[in-house]
């Protein structure tokens, strides 16, 4: 077992443990935001460079720091590592520069997006970058992709994560996209506009960190806030059948693979389970999703909220 110290917290963890997996482990602020990592994808993380932090000391038997900030999804842990994520400026003010270089030309148009309310850039544009923005030149645009009957293709709002491509090469057997051209001209896009069409195809969606891919049957139709996502479970040959629907009401809008809080599916469904299932009698209800209080998608579903009190304020807690 190793020892690794993130941000003066200290946990000891098996070789092979990477400093992004440890900081998880230990849960709360020391956690890196992470857009390209994947728990479930091999190889995937070291795109968006979100999860950088300082390793002021590299192990106990070798306690020089490293020169440079590195990528905590890729770098391993060694024993008597010490690392600072939020207790180091360097690495907040780097993690600002980054969110910066991301929005540089992603578009503004959250109010439009089928991915508002569950977007990760969002929420690292909250916590992590600026209220203003230097950039004045034209933003990169290109022209949108039919790729498909299910999945809409919105070039224009992909951060190059790579997660829909490691997921297409390690679900499917018949990946037709991937990322075309290099630096500034790079682009997801199929070869010679082919459809992406396979059984689990449905999953590109959900591995997308933003509304780069979007749901063709969901498109416009509710916004996720007013929906209510609940675990269900049927009996399916091609995958697992554990699956979030989404109630509004006693009508079902989407169904999506279930995601931890960190936003990784890991058990991925079956393009039946996805967009043929959409009758509740379908399903079998097993609870509802476990969602964070703070998202926006837990809104007006508090497990407790207690009436705020007139003689002792201070003691007000909601759950």
């Amino acid at each position: 077992m190793f020892k690794v110290t993130i941000d003066n917290k200290t946990i000891e963890v098996e070789a092979g443990t990477t400093i992004l997996q440890a900081a998880r482990m230990i849960g709360g602020e020391v956690v890196p935001p992470a857009m390209c990592y994947h728990s479930e994808l091999k190889n995937s993380g070291g795109k968006c460079r979100t999860c950088m932090v300082k390793v002021v000391q590299g192990s106990e038997k070798d306690p020089r720091p490293m020169p440079k900030l590195v990528a905590s999804c890729r770098t391993e842990v060694m024993d008597g590592m010490v690392v600072q994520n939020i207790t180091s400026p360097e690495v907040v003010d780097a993690r600002k520069a980054v969110v910066e270089f991301l929005l540089i030309n992603h578009p503004l148009d959250c109010p439009v997006c089928d991915q508002a309310g569950e977007c990760d850039l969002q929420n690292l544009s909250y916590e992590h970058g600026t209220s203003t923005s230097r950039y004045e030149e034209e933003k990169r645009t290109y022209e949108k992709i039919d790729i498909g009957d299910k999945i809409q293709f919105h070039p224009n709002r992909c951060i190059l994560c790579y997660r829909c491509v490691y997921a297409a090469d390690q679900l499917t057997d018949n990946r037709v996209h991937g990322i075309l051209y290099r630096g500034e001209k790079s682009e997801i896009s199929t070869f010679v506009h082919q459809a992406i069409e396979n059984d689990f195809s449905g999953n590109l969606i959900d591995v997308c960190p933003v509304g780069a891919l979007t749901d063709k049957t969901f498109r416009f139709k509710n916004r996720v806030w007013f929906l209510k996502p609940m675990n269900a479970e049927r009996e399916c040959t091609k995958c697992s059948g554990k699956a979030t629907i989404w109630f509004r009401g006693e009508e079902v809008y989407r169904i999506t693979g279930r995601k931890d809080k960190y936003g990784e599916v890991h058990d991925f469904i079956c393009n039946e389970c996805r967009f043929e299932k959409k009758q509740s009698t379908d399903w079998t209800v097993v609870g509802a999703a476990n969602i964070e209080t703070t998202s926006v998608l837990n809104q007006n579903y508090y497990k407790k909220v207690l009436i705020p009190s007139v003689i002792n304020p201070i003691n007000e807690t909601m759950e």
